[in-house]
Order: structure tokens, then C-alpha cells, then sequence
């Protein structure tokens, strides 16, 4: 098939047609920034296909954010938050060069478990979402829940007779993100559900959880006293464990504020 050339068009007629094509392929970005990157490639004295290259870049860019942030909005994340913005210094029982390694997300590609170990207010919730939030932008699929909701929904799956079709919707996650484990005790069913939850999406992918009590501690959770070191080993065997420290980060990182504001 021979590829029809429109030789002669004005400059006009030019960026109609351009306009019109990037419709047609659905291609925004391109659209949007077409006049300006021309412009300036014309100032710059590029060549035709350094301008080309270019916006086929800004197209892609472009893309590739669009897609991380449908990724983050799919996980459910309470609230934003990023590694940036988490003070190191109010918390030095966190390392940071470890959760820097973790944010490359290689752990998650080898479907390894993490788990976040401290009080409340040292920490936690927030590396858990960071780290979820960069293992989204990394192409990564997310999932974000409480422990309880996660127990709730799986209760009302089953007394709905569709647990099969919740499994499996979990099952396609790269990542669950568990967040408040051991807050609340639970009866027997539910610790069973979570059991199953753990037990089955850790055979296949990730789980990281941040939870407010001692490995040793989880007894009240996982009463069965066969259910808690089967958990505790599938989630520690080659995993990564973070312990956050009594310190509440909440609290160190409130008063430095203060002591800044202060001082200014």
C-alpha cells in the first residue's frame, strides 16, 4: 500500500492537519505541545528528527504519568504520601539507605514480603504508602487496605457467596498493602480470613504490612496458636523487616516544626 504525501501545505493548513492526526491517533500531548517544541526546535536550529524524537518523548512521558497515576488511584491509598516528605531525622531508628534500596521495588518483582514493626506515630502508615506509591509509579499493581476492612469485605464475600471472585481480584495485585494489622482483635472467622488472605497472596506476590505489635505479639490477632507461626514465618522468611522504634515520629516531627517556626 503506498503512502499518500501532502506536499505544499501551508504553515495553517499544516498545524490543522497535525491537530487532526493527533486526534485521531489520541495522542494529547502531542497535540498540546506540537507549536511550542517546533517553535523552540526551530530557534535551536534542531534537525527534523531531533524535533520529532523530541515529542515522541513528551508523548511518552506524558503517558507513562497518566498510567502511574491511574495505578496509584486503583490502590486505594487513604491519603498521599511520599518518601520525600518522610523526616529521617525525627526517626533515627530508620534507616534510610534500606527504605531508598526498598523504594526500588526489587523485593517486589522477586514477590518478596515486607514488614513494617513499631508504635503508633513512628512511622508506619507512612512508609507503607510511600513505598506502595513508588512501587505503583515502578508498573507495579497496588492494592491498599486496613486489616479490619480487609477481614470485612472477605466475611461479607463469603456470607455472599463470593469469595472465589474476591480471591481472584486480589490475586491479579502485585502488591497488598496491609496497614494496622494487630490494632483490633479479631474472632475466630475473621483471623481465619486474613490467614487465608496472607497465606494465599504471599505464595504468588508481595504483602508488606505495617503493624503497631511485636511478631511475638500476634497471638491476639491469630488466636490459633498453630495460624500465628505460619504467618509470622511465610511473612519473615526472606523478607524485609523494618522496625520503627517506640519513638513517635508524629510527635518528633511536630516539635520540630514548632522549634522551626520559633526560630524564624
Amino acid at each position: 500500500m503506498s503512502v499518500t504525501r501532502h506536499r505544499g501545505l501551508t504553515e495553517p493548513a499544516a498545524d490543522a492537519a497535525i491537530d487532526a492526526a493527533c486526534r485521531n491517533l489520541r495522542l494529547p500531548t502531542m497535540r498540546g505541545q506540537f507549536s511550542e517544541l517546533a517553535d523552540a526546535a526551530a530557534r535551536d536550529q534542531k534537525t527534523s528528527r531531533g524535533f520529532l524524537a523530541e515529542l515522541l518523548m513528551a508523548e511518552c512521558d506524558d503517558r507513562n504519568r497518566r498510567r502511574a497515576e491511574r495505578r496509584i488511584k486503583a490502590a486505594g491509598f487513604p491519603r498521599e504520601k511520599a518518601l520525600r516528605t518522610f523526616e529521617f531525622d525525627a526517626n533515627p531508628a530508620i534507616d534510610p539507605a534500606a527504605i531508598h534500596t526498598l523504594a526500588s521495588c526489587d523485593w517486589v518483582r522477586k514477590g518478596l514480603p515486607l514488614c513494617l514493626i513499631g508504635d503508633s506515630g513512628t512511622g508506619k502508615s507512612h512508609l507503607l504508602i510511600a513505598l506502595g506509591t513508588e512501587t505503583a509509579m515502578a508498573g507495579f499493581r497496588v492494592k491498599y487496605a486496613l486489616a479490619t476492612k480487609l477481614v470485612n469485605e472477605r466475611v461479607e464475600a463469603a456470607d455472599e457467596k463470593l469469595l472465589t471472585k474476591t480471591i481472584a481480584r486480589y490475586g491479579r495485585v502485585d502488591l497488598l498493602c496491609i496497614d494496622e494489622l494487630g490494632y483490633i482483635e479479631l474472632d475466630r472467622r475473621g483471623a481465619e480470613l486474613l490467614f487465608q488472605v496472607l497465606t494465599e497472596h504471599g505464595e504468588k506476590n508481595s504483602v508488606a504490612i505495617a503493624s503497631n505489635e511485636s511478631f511475638s505479639s500476634w497471638t491476639k490477632t491469630f488466636t490459633d496458636p498453630r495460624r500465628c507461626p505460619a504467618i509470622v514465618d511465610r511473612l519473615t522468611f526472606n523478607g524485609n523487616i523494618i522496625k520503627t522504634g517506640s519513638d513517635s515520629y508524629r510527635l518528633a516531627t511536630t516539635r520540630a516544626r514548632q522549634q522551626t517556626t520559633a526560630g524564624s
